[in-house]
């Protein structure tokens, strides 16, 4: 029996977390209760206790779990964390990394999807805090079940009312079904610049940061994917359970690649690999009187294409970084590369791509459709891609 756990914090709608512990149930899965302590004020955990079969935690100190470090033991143990009701302040919790109960201390260990079901007055939830706070959680790859209209606790008429629980449990069965989605499938993504070295001082790069190819890999090991993650030199703190190869120059790229790509499934090409290097890297810093006025490049692999040659089955994904005419560069390069999926950006735009969280890409696939999305967080864009790549394997 799968077993999930559900958070409860102190709404006025606590009252419903009990029809989602049996709705849960009726699925054949194990829940497990954790409550804050403001919570049980309004219901006690004894009721919890008799609906669900589990002893419900509220104090990570309590002696009964001392044998284990709970909040991380736990974490090993669940599918799927449900926050339902989720307060203003527990969403804040989670949001600024605050971490001085369970279930704010639980959130920063679990791997597992998580779904957050907001509760609480209208001018609470549009509170531009909380808005913040929601956003920035989204963007982290947390989803959440949106509140209703309705009749509120404050005997007003408005938006902050709990969804219904059979919505709830609803997202949080999908959430479960996609964490499982890739599972023994194997997917390789690069990410990050690539640096060509003049000397041991200079060389010529691009502003790529990796955070792309950083969340796309969060992405697939979210879905239950084996990742690899061949990674330019990037300032970023790689995904835990990736296996990290760092690379330096598109050579070094090629060869991490090449070596891969027999035993993978996906090949996600994140990376902004540089065009050009030097003929000749010289093993001292060259001074500058010495430097020529022209100095000579030579291309550097062109390592998707080079795949496309060798695909036994694999799904291709490429990145094309454009500043003008985007889609028909783009569909050009798809084609030459005989990719299966392309996504393209404009990187003339300074509040999105390089250097940001944030992007607004198109997505073409091998009959040229084309989805194009709104700015949004590279998590959430690195879920769409996904979703277009789950349709693509195995076929």
């Amino acid at each position: 029996m799968t077993k999930i756990a559900l958070g409860v914090s102190s709404s006025i709608s606590i009252y419903k977390a009990c029809e989602i512990v049996r709705r849960f149930q009726e699925k054949k899965f194990k829940v497990q209760v954790i409550m804050t302590k403001n919570a049980t004020q309004f219901i006690s955990p004894l009721l919890f206790s008799a609906l669900s079969g589990q002893e419900v935690v509220v104090d990570p100190f309590e002696k009964a779990l001392s044998k284990t470090i709970a909040h991380v033991s736990l974490a090993q143990e669940i599918s799927l964390l449900c926050v339902a009701p989720a307060t203003a302040n527990i969403i804040g919790k989670f949001s600024s990394g605050v971490a001085d109960d369970f279930l704010s201390t639980f959130f920063q260990t679990v791997k597992c999807p998580v779904l957050i079901a907001p509760a609480m007055n209208e001018a609470m939830y549009f509170h531009h805090p909380t808005q913040t706070n929601i956003q920035r959680l989204k963007a982290m790859g947390v989803k959440f079940v949106e509140p209703e209209e309705g009749y509120l606790a404050c005997q007003e008429e408005g938006w902050g009312r709990l969804a219904a629980p059979e919505k709830i449990v609803e997202e949080g069965l999908k959430l479960i079904k996609i964490s499982k989605s890739l599972k023994g499938k194997s997917v390789l993504i690069t990410a990050g610049p690539t640096r060509e070295y003049l000397d041991p001082v200079r060389f010529v790069s691009n502003r790529s940061s990796g955070k792309m190819g950083y969340e796309l890999a969060a992405e697939g090991l979210s879905r239950g994917a084996e990742v690899i993650l061949v990674s330019g030199p990037t300032q970023i703190m790689p995904p835990v359970d990736a296996e990290l190869r760092k690379v330096q120059t598109a050579e070094e790229m090629e060869k991490e690649v090449q070596a891969c790509f027999p035993r993978v499934d996906v090949v996600i090409m994140a990376a902004a690999v540089s065009d050009f290097r030097f003929p000749n890297v010289s093993s001292q810093k060259i001074k500058k009187r010495e430097l020529k006025s022209v100095i000579e490049f030579v291309s550097t692999p062109d390592i998707l294409g080079k795949l496309s040659q060798k695909k036994a089955g694999q799904v291709l994904v490429g990145f094309a970084a454009e500043t003008d005419n985007i889609l028909k560069n783009a569909k050009e390069k798809m084609r030459e590369k005989h990719l299966d999926l392309m996504v393209a950006n404009d990187v003339k735009q300074r509040d999105i791509g390089f250097d940001s969280d944030y992007n607004r890409v198109s997505i073409i696939d091998s009959h040229g459709k084309v989805l194009k999305t709104e700015k949004m967080s590279k998590r959430e864009i690195s879920q769409i891609i996904f979703d277009k790549i789950e349709g693509l394997v195995g076929k």
